[in-house]
């Protein structure tokens, strides 16, 4: 899709609703794809260089985009309108008429190190069994394809990507389980994803990133982020200990 010259709203009011008193949700559409990843994050970009005041933060899913706002200082503000929706509302419509030059947004490319199977990887037997394929098909086939992140979420930190080659798609376990060690990497259904810390869970484990996903020390703490593009790469344990001896 070629963004020069496109605006986002054109004069079609965006599809927004209130989720709570301090946030609203705009539905971007129905689909998961990367042109509608694309929108999402461009019109995400606008309105942080174009904030309204008491704007708070944003979250970037899928399809939507979910925008959080002081109350008060909206409606403190001069944003016309009698109500906090109808302040934002009017404020998001107005960033949706923007036209977009080029997206700020630099998405960069990762290559992750996995170490599959095993203690690190415990439900790959079970991926290959649903599939029909060996372990070593179900590593090769992880480790081929070419992943987008189309959102963080659920804890700090965990990217879901898509892009998955369907010969890998899993369903989520039936019974979660309870303790998720950091770095795991996960199937669930036609997703991929990597858990950045212990954590529940009920993604089929196939191997486990030695890399620190998340640091809440560091200027951007979560490693990856929405829009980004990844590949994995395969690891032995060796080579997993000596990153975990680094450090990284």
């Amino acid at each position: 899709m070629n963004k020069q010259g496109r605006y986002l709203g054109k004069n079609i009011p965006l599809k927004i609703y209130g989720l709570s008193e301090k946030s609203v949700t705009i539905t971007f559409g129905t689909t998961i794809d990367h042109d509608l990843l694309d929108l999402i994050t461009d019109f995400n970009q606008l309105l942080l260089e174009n904030p309204f005041p008491g704007l708070m933060t944003t979250v970037p899913a899928y399809t939507t985009l979910t925008v959080f706002y002081n109350p008060l200082t909206v409606m403190l503000s001069d944003l016309p309108g009698e109500v906090c929706f109808e302040k934002v509302s009017v404020h998001l419509n107005k960033i949706a008429r923007i036209e977009i030059e080029k997206s700020g947004v630099i998405a960069d490319h990762l290559v992750i190190p996995v170490c599959y199977g095993d203690d690190f990887g415990p439900d790959l037997l079970t991926v290959s069994r649903a599939n029909n394929l060996t372990e070593d098909e179900v590593t090769a086939i992880h480790t081929a394809g070419h992943y987008t992140i189309f959102m963080i979420g659920f804890v700090p930190g965990f990217a879901y990507m898509g892009g998955m080659d369907n010969r890998l798609s899993t369903p989520r376990k039936a019974v979660p389980t309870a303790k998720i060690p950091a770095g795991s990497v996960g199937i669930a259904g036609n997703q991929t994803g990597i858990y950045p810390m212990e954590t529940p869970g009920g993604w089929q484990i196939i191997g486990r990133t030695p890399l620190n996903m998340f640091d809440v020390n560091r200027t951007q703490p979560s490693l990856l982020k929405g829009g980004d593009r990844v590949t994995f790469k395969a690891i032995d344990q060796d080579e997993f200990n000596a990153y975990v001896e680094i450090g990284i």
